[in-house]
């Protein structure tokens, strides 16, 4: 099998030469009609009588000279649309390690050498080589961490099971390693699939090299007034030339019928000329470029000058959810532990927590009040376990002067909570950075972790071995602190934490658990939801077979229920009235996720996208039911959809695709490698800051807060300049339209006013 048959690196790009890139800036109605006169006046002006004088020569030379500046800007334009396709090579992976029958063992081999049907072998830290079906896993769990080619925020756990879904997204591909993606945790094994072109990672070269840029409005505009104006000047200059042909042969032309002619032929071309706006261009530029400034210090950065004009003509924002609409930092915002159980009758404690990032500020309240979380022996533990059994910290960015997450998202949130519950009254001083880890600094001094089990698909869960260090509250032995799926935890709990009590663990106690929970993950906070457990008497290591993580569910037995924690990624403060304004502006925003759709209709009720009480039905749709739409009732869905989700790539571009058909001007937002042909396809793609380098290539613009409301800003201020340059534009116009009907007048009316 022929290597370079099957690993042509897909990150090459031949990109356009310079020359073809230079000539592409000339290949407009507009600059030929200046170009044309350019030349017509310098050959004129060589045949001029008074040979020596230079200043017949300033007219052509000044238009060749804006002609030339505006091709420079193209070309450099053009070098930074096709940087989108070289970012590409960030994820080329180098090398790969397969075992193949004619040598023995693992070999290292370059990435470009692998072949569909390889077997390959991936660890922690590698780089996938290839799109990878897996055939064995051999560590107790396999993380991906592949947010460049989905977007996914946190890594995904992979297994070797089928998927019999022949239609399934690249999310749900949970037996698939996709080129370019990372390894986070674990060891495996694979077939090699595909590689190169093949590869989905590939597909996306191939479409953004496929697509072909759109002009602005304000482009298409200007070529028909081009289309226009080179009608009108050629029938006017055609008239004024003809309507002299009988003063061809006047003695002020030396009576000679040739120069008589060429006299007549000057004026034609003075009057082509003063019929073309030569300053157009220049108030363009200059209005564009004061513009992008402007937006700059709204956290708006402008890649493409025509993009400023473009913004001001979108009908349609079709923005990403997590990072642009939320603030993707994971936050429990409500949490319930049992207040009291007497017999079949019980009582829950429901807590709120403020706060909605990964900085430990907040308030815990129950029933309207805010509470100190010390006074609840049951927060205690549970803020013990959010602490211990975790393998993710908060760290303070000094650069960006904001906490960021180190590790899961989901196990971050947890402690943020217990920094924020303080359960056991720590008194917080020192620096912003200090005070953030008090609590867990305090909790690891009375506990040490000796090992964990790690999560694994068949029970949800995972747990933490821990010993006391001293003696604390919750007992003087070892114990295991448990998180899960809440049905799973559940199905393993024998008693139940109320105070300082351990009761039985009924199955009406647990329908009540159930029930609450269900509460909590649907409806308008459609909340991700944990259980915390403990066992107080767990086997002792010698007795566990750490090796084997199929054994790990019987180790989680006899768990006492604690409490459970329900987080969201909480949606950004001022993105409700953002899209109120887009509403009263006349835009639509369309929300495009690929989270589940009851998650994301749940984000779109609390932002304003829906109504509290709104019927979603023909409003909403995933990206299952769009597929499932015949060709015409999709574009229908386009008109009148708001929310799309659990979509792919190929999702957004034909989003796009259907909105232009509509002559809707779209602004389309994303960050991954992913979303980069859909950027590129928009009218105006937008990028995060803190996106991928390929999809900020691909984009017109990047937003350096990551924020929504950003975007209807710069709405607002390309609104502004379009109406600038409409005023300028009329103004050289009418200008221009004095000078023409006063050298037309003057040519046609010469012989009977003189």
């Amino acid at each position: 099998m022929c290597p370079l048959k099957y690993s042509t690196c897909f990150l090459f790009f031949s990109g356009k030469s310079l020359w073809q890139l230079v000539l592409e800036q000339f290949d407009d109605l507009l600059v030929k009609i200046l170009l044309l006169a350019a030349i017509i006046s310098f050959v004129l002006a060589l045949f001029e009588e008074n040979d020596g004088s230079i200043t017949a020569f300033v007219e052509p030379f000044v238009i060749l000279l804006i002609l030339i500046a505006n091709a420079v800007v193209g070309v450099w334009q053009e070098r930074n649309a096709e940087s989108a396709i070289e970012a590409l090579k960030e994820y080329e992976p180098e090398m790969g390690k397969v075992i193949r029958q004619d040598k023995s063992g693992v070999q290292k081999v370059r990435a470009r050498d692998i072949v569909p049907g390889d077997l390959v072998e991936v660890s922690v830290g590698d780089k996938i080589p290839a799109d990878i079906r897996l055939t064995k896993i051999y560590s107790t769990t396999l993380r991906i961490d592949q947010s460049i080619l989905t977007g996914e925020s946190v890594s995904v756990i992979k297994h070797t099971d089928p998927v019999p879904d022949p239609r399934a997204v690249n999310q749900d591909k949970k037996n698939i390693l996709f080129s370019g993606t990372n390894v986070a945790a674990g060891k495996a094994r694979g077939i090699v699939m595909g590689t190169g072109l093949n590869t989905a990672i590939g597909k996306i070269r191939t479409e953004m090299s496929e697509t072909e840029e759109i002009k602005t409005p304000l482009q298409q505009k200007l070529d028909e007034f081009g289309e226009q104006l080179s009608k009108v000047i050629s029938i006017i200059c055609v008239a004024v030339w003809a309507i002299n042909i009988g003063h061809f042969n006047d003695p002020a032309h030396g009576g000679s019928w040739i120069k008589g002619a060429v006299y007549y032929f000057k004026i034609a071309v003075a009057l082509a000329v003063a019929a073309i706006p030569e300053g157009l261009p220049a108030v363009i530029t200059t209005c564009l470029a004061l513009g992008t400034r402007r937006m700059a210090k709204k956290n708006a950065i402008v890649r493409s000058l025509p993009s400023v004009e473009t913004l001001g003509c979108t009908s349609v924002i079709c923005s990403d959810k997590t990072g642009t609409l939320t603030t993707n930092q994971m936050s429990v915002s409500r949490m319930f532990v049992f207040e009291k159980v007497e017999g079949n009758d019980s009582s829950f404690h429901e807590f709120e927590i403020t706060g909605s990032t990964y900085e430990p500020v907040g308030d815990v309240f129950l029933k309207g009040q805010k509470v100190k979380c010390g006074e609840f022996e049951a927060l205690q533990e549970l803020g013990t376990i959010c602490i211990m059994c975790n393998d993710s910290a908060i760290d303070y960015n000094e650069f960006k002067q904001c906490f960021e997450k180190v590790g899961e998202a989901t196990e971050t949130a947890l402690i943020v909570l217990a920094e924020k519950m303080n359960p056991f009254n720590v008194a917080k001083v020192g620096d912003r950075r200090q005070v953030a880890i008090c609590v867990r600094q305090d909790v690891e001094s009375k506990w040490k972790k000796e090992f964990t089990l790690e999560f694994s698909r068949d029970r949800k869960s995972m747990s933490s071995y821990c010993v006391p260090l001293k003696p604390s509250r919750l007992g003087n032995g070892p114990k295991l602190f448990v998180k899960g799926a809440p049905e799973g935890v559940l199905d393993r709990c024998t008693h139940a934490r109320v105070g300082s009590q351990k009761v039985p663990l009924t199955s009406t106690l647990k329908k009540r658990i159930v029930e609450l929970t269900a509460q909590y993950g649907c409806g308008r906070d459609t909340l991700r939801c944990l259980a915390l457990a403990t066992a107080d008497n767990p086997l002792k290591p010698e007795e566990m077979d750490l090796g084997d993580s199929t054994k790990f569910y019987t180790y989680e037995v006899n768990l006492t229920f604690v409490g459970v924690v329900g987080m969201l990624d909480p949606p950004r403060k001022e993105v409700k009235d953002a899209i109120q304004m887009c509403r009263k502006a006349g835009i639509r925003v369309i929300v495009i996720t690929g989270d589940n759709k009851a998650t994301a209709e749940a984000i779109c009720r609390r932002i304003g996208v829906f109504e509290e009480d709104e019927d979603s039905t023909g409003k909403s749709y995933s990206g299952r039911e769009f597929d499932d739409l015949p060709t015409s009732e999709q574009k229908a869905a386009c008109a009148r959809a708001r929310l799309f989700s659990r979509v792919e790539p190929a999702h957004k571009s034909k989003i796009v695709e259907y909105l232009q058909s509509m002559n809707e001007i779209s602004a389309m937002t994303g960050d991954g490698v992913n979303d980069a042909p859909a950027l590129k396809k928009a009218e105006i793609g937008i990028a995060m800051g803190s996106g991928t380098a390929v999809a900020k290539s691909a984009a017109e613009m990047v937003l350096a807060d990551d924020n929504f409301s950003t975007i209807v800003s710069a709405v607002e201020e390309g609104r502004a300049i379009y109406n600038n340059m409409k005023q300028f534009i009329r103004y050289l116009i009418s200008s221009n339209i004095g000078e023409v009907v006063s050298i037309f007048l003057t040519a046609a009316l010469g012989k009977f006013i003189f």
